[in-house]
């Protein structure tokens, strides 16, 4: 019997009705501006679609030229309902969305799984909303793929790098990482602060707090590893809910970044 962990926020953060759901997102993809890139990381944030939806939609645009190779995506996000110590694997089989369901990779899941930062935890998946809003995303711009879904909590830099190391793999590989920015700050000041953090990130600065980015632990141990492996990275889009379906009273930032490995770098 397959375990399924079924859609939390469908209905709202995003369109519970298949049909509705596919427009927007082929709507936002529309939208977001071409990208060269052939990214093997992505960070995108992952609020409501009415507020982070369209700088989510950078992000994935980047993926076009690669929506046939890409089999397998590596999905980092902070918990929010749950707490967990490091990094939680969901126990189940699939995921499933509106847009129908994605198989998980067992096989990689298997190879993290004696870890000892790695732990079991379908309870810290079930409600979890940063890593469900980017499958719809997924579902749209590339072909069939499997996930590997992890929710992390108060993990090392070193633990989360570790992690990612073994699910690395190629260019069948893409991982994405599911962060939003400052949270409930007067526009003008998110702006400042938030430009800060992404100049952090882009100069892969392993010490970003959760003030910074809500996925600061999972964002630390990526760019440790990318890091490492002498990826650069590049700025695709940077707006707050101010700029999209907000007041400007109390923002929440988002940032859509795209990481290349040497041998794809312009």
């Amino acid at each position: 019997m397959q375990l399924v962990r079924h859609a939390a926020v469908a209905g709202t953060f995003y369109p519970g009705d298949a049909a509705e759901l596919a427009h927007d997102v082929k709507r936002l993809l529309s939208e977001a501006p071409p990208s060269a890139l052939r990214p093997k990381v992505l960070i995108a944030p992952h609020a409501g679609y009415i507020y982070s939806g369209p700088i989510a939609a950078s992000a994935y645009a980047a993926l076009a030229s690669q929506h046939a190779l890409i089999r397998r995506v590596v999905l980092l996000g902070p918990v929010h309902r749950v707490w967990v110590q490091s990094l939680a694997l969901p126990g189940a089989d699939n995921f499933e969305t509106p847009l129908g369901p994605i198989p998980l990779d067992r096989e990689a899941m298997q190879a993290i799984r004696n870890l000892p930062q790695v732990e079991v935890n379908p309870a810290a998946h079930a409600l979890e909303h940063s890593l469900e809003v980017h499958l719809p995303f997924l579902q749209t711009v590339l072909d069939n793929f499997s996930l590997v879904p992890l929710a992390v909590g108060s993990a090392s830099a070193a633990d989360v790098a570790e992690v990612l190391e073994k699910l690395w793999g190629g260019e069948e590989t893409l991982i994405v990482i599911s962060s939003d920015l400052s949270h409930y700050l007067p526009y003008s000041t998110a702006q400042d602060i938030d430009r800060e953090t992404v100049q952090h990130i882009l100069e892969f600065d392993t010490n970003l707090v959760g003030e910074q980015a809500c996925g600061a632990h999972a964002l630390n141990g990526l760019l440790l590893a990318a890091r490492r492996r002498g990826l650069t990275a590049k700025l695709l889009d940077l707006r707050n809910s101010g700029d999209t379906a907000g007041d400007k009273q109390q923002v929440v930032g988002y940032a859509a970044i795209a990481m290349v490995e040497p041998a794809h770098a312009d």
